[in-house]
């Protein structure tokens, strides 16, 4: 079987060289990227460090997350299902929203922000009046 832990660390890895990807994308786009309008530079940069931001996140919980028993297991679970989908909603909207119009790309990041900041908010909960090292804590054996 899999761990959470393990899932997190190969989607922060991942997701880290989609990063590395999608910046050497920016530097041979075509036109170059000082060429482009305003906007769609920063929706290129914008789209480009929200994918960092996901799976850095990703990546932590992988080196460093924590189960916990009862209704903490829960949120984390709802909390890392929500942070898994983040990096892809994000990759979809740095290959699409740069070249469409405002109204159209916004759901794509919007779900993917809005998953990484859920996600975190859930693992942080979860965490709450927790000490991993705390006698008599509800915390399971090491993953």
């Amino acid at each position: 079987m899999f761990s959470m832990r393990k899932v997190h660390l190969v989607v922060g890895v991942l997701t880290v060289v989609i990063f590395l990807i999608t910046g050497q994308i920016m530097r041979h786009h075509q036109p170059a990227m000082k060429t482009l309008g305003d906007a769609e530079r920063l929706m290129y940069r914008s789209r480009h460090l929200y994918i960092l931001a996901s799976g850095l996140v990703n990546l932590m919980l992988g080196l460093y997350l924590q189960m916990w028993n009862g209704w903490r297991a829960s949120m984390q679970r709802f909390g890392s299902v929500l942070l898994f989908g983040s990096p892809a909603f994000l990759i979809l909207a740095f290959c699409h929203d740069p070249g469409a119009d405002l109204q159209s790309h916004l759901w794509r990041s919007t779900l993917g922000l809005f998953a990484l900041f859920g996600g975190c908010m859930l693992h942080f909960i979860s965490a709450l009046g927790r000490h991993p090292s705390s006698p008599g804590s509800d915390r399971v054996t090491p993953i």
